[in-house]
């Protein structure tokens, strides 16, 4: 058996796998296990009762942290004429047309989310098996194929976060990071959840959350009592 290190054994104890916590009490035992040497992602995981296989039980959506991410995000934009000089002047690290697919196709991915306007899309789509892979692929349901490609761009660069369930019916997504305070995590989970709900699919039947648990990146898993979060979020 591998031998576990101390500081991982000793988080571990600290927790009990099995019982249920407010927000506030995950948040503060997570932090309190966050104990690395760098500044750890806080993750919250939410096992929806869904089935994305099909087409009316699927849950996509952006959510936008009240509080941010903790992390640069780099942004590229596909845009031509006044809406390339717009996200440039929004804060886009990166913005072109077919001179931009072109370096993309060359191996030039150095950027964590891309927009572009909707004229952009029969060119961006040559790029599928590129940026579809690495869950880069721009979207119109979550806001990524627009014309307001300043509001696209503010919003990835402060604190949007998009959220898609698995095939396990799980969704992932990153809150923050360990030395936010305590209410900013609070915060950016309760925003989270709040979008999950709102984004309960037609087809979503019986107990929509099944289970939650936050985590940061070398710290156990806490899970969050799904009866408070569903009351503290607001109807779908």
């Amino acid at each position: 058996m591998a031998k576990v290190a101390k500081r991982i054994g000793a988080a571990r104890s600290a927790v009990d796998r099995d019982k249920l916590h407010t927000v506030t009490e995950a948040v503060a035992l997570v932090k309190s296990n966050a104990t690395a040497k760098f500044d750890e992602t806080i993750e919250i995981a939410i096992n929806l009762n869904v089935d994305p296989r099909h087409a009316d039980q699927m849950v996509r959506g952006v959510c936008n942290l009240p509080n941010g991410t903790g992390r640069s995000v780099r942004v590229a934009v596909f845009a031509k004429g006044p809406k390339a000089e717009e996200a440039k002047k929004a804060g886009a690290d990166v913005v072109g047309a077919e001179d931009l697919m072109e370096e993309v196709q060359g191996g030039r991915m150095d950027f964590d989310k891309v927009i572009a306007t909707p004229d952009m899309m029969p060119l961006v789509g040559r790029l599928g098996k590129v940026l579809g892979p690495r869950g880069l692929m721009p979207n119109p349901k979550v806001g990524t194929v627009t014309m307001d490609v300043t509001k696209a761009v503010e919003d990835s660069k402060g604190g949007a976060v998009e959220f898609r369930v698995e095939k396990a019916g799980i969704v992932h997504a990153g809150v923050g990071k360990a030395s936010f305070t305590a209410k900013a995590l609070e915060e950016n989970v309760q925003a989270v959840l709040d979008a999950i709900v709102k984004a309960k699919p037609s087809g979503a039947k019986g107990t929509y959350l099944k289970k939650i648990a936050i985590s940061s990146t070398m710290g156990p898993g806490v899970k969050i009592d799904t009866s408070e979060a569903s009351a503290a979020a607001p109807a779908a």
